[in-house]
């Protein structure tokens, strides 16, 4: 059902809608994505085509993300399909992380060079509340399966990023920050927008490019589904007065004043 506390209808169909639009508009190369977290397995499995890894084998969180921006999927993960007490789940919320995690002796000598840096690493990473979600499923918004999710994601060049931020300010301006934890980049963008139902930005880390397939050139947007009509109605909005995607490069020895002229007058 639409969200009827917004200004913006944000049911499946409404963001199969949107994501027609945002196609054509900016191009992106995979598919936007819903997830949405269930307090029971029984609701999960309640979700049309849901799909689980298989019996027996582990995914990290943007492997499944993945699999389901570009092959398609509906996928639904536990705390059974992570690695137990890890960050994958805990940014979820599906687990809690051990204290090896916490301490940062998993990552001591890997990713810092001493324990109290791998420590405030762990200090400092935003994950979904502890215990009161068992599972979650992301689903392409294309598919209307999940209504509704809780956020709304998907990856796009800096190009295409920016632009949608751009459209997010068209209607109402805010200022919009990334967050940068580093490793564990999951955390600045599906952890952090579920936890604190803002627009995240993020680069997507190591492990997210190694294990999640994610392209060097690629930023990651995660918001609430009412953030993403409005972030799409703005790109309809700037785009009438020619500032679309793909960007037309004007060229370093040319007069700006003649590019400007055409925007401002």
């Amino acid at each position: 059902m639409s969200d009827t506390n917004s200004e913006y209808k944000t049911g499946a169909e409404d963001l199969k809608a949107l994501v027609l639009k945002l196609q054509d508009l900016l191009k992106i190369k995979t598919l936007p994505i819903g997830m949405k977290q269930f307090e029971s397995r029984e609701e999960m499995e309640a979700v049309k085509g849901v799909r689980w890894p298989k019996e027996g084998r582990r995914h990290t969180t943007c492997q499944l993300v993945t699999q389901s921006r570009m092959a398609g999927f509906t996928m639904g993960i536990t705390a059974d399909h992570v690695r137990p007490d890890g960050n994958c789940g805990g940014v979820m919320g599906l687990n809690v992380p051990s204290e090896e995690t916490l301490s940062g002796e998993h990552m001591d000598g890997v990713w810092f060079e001493n324990r109290e840096a791998a420590r405030l690493h762990q200090a400092g990473m935003c994950r979904q509340e502890q215990g009161k979600y068992v599972g979650t499923i992301v689903s392409p918004l294309r598919s209307g399966r999940l209504d509704t999710p809780d956020i709304v994601l998907f990856y796009g060049t800096p190009g295409q990023i920016i632009l949608f931020v751009n459209g997010l300010q068209w209607k109402r301006y805010k200022r919009y920050d990334m967050t940068i934890t580093g490793e564990s980049a999951c955390s600045d963008s599906w952890g952090r927008a579920l936890r604190t139902r803002e627009t995240s930005i993020s680069i997507p880390c190591y492990a997210e490019r190694r294990y999640g397939g994610v392209a060097d050139e690629e930023l990651l947007i995660a918001m609430p589904p009412e953030e993403f009509a409005r972030g799409v109605e703005g790109l309809e909005g700037i785009g009438k007065v020619g500032l679309r995607y793909p960007i037309p490069p004007y060229g370093a020895h040319a007069d700006p004043a003649e590019g400007m002229g055409a925007s401002y007058g």
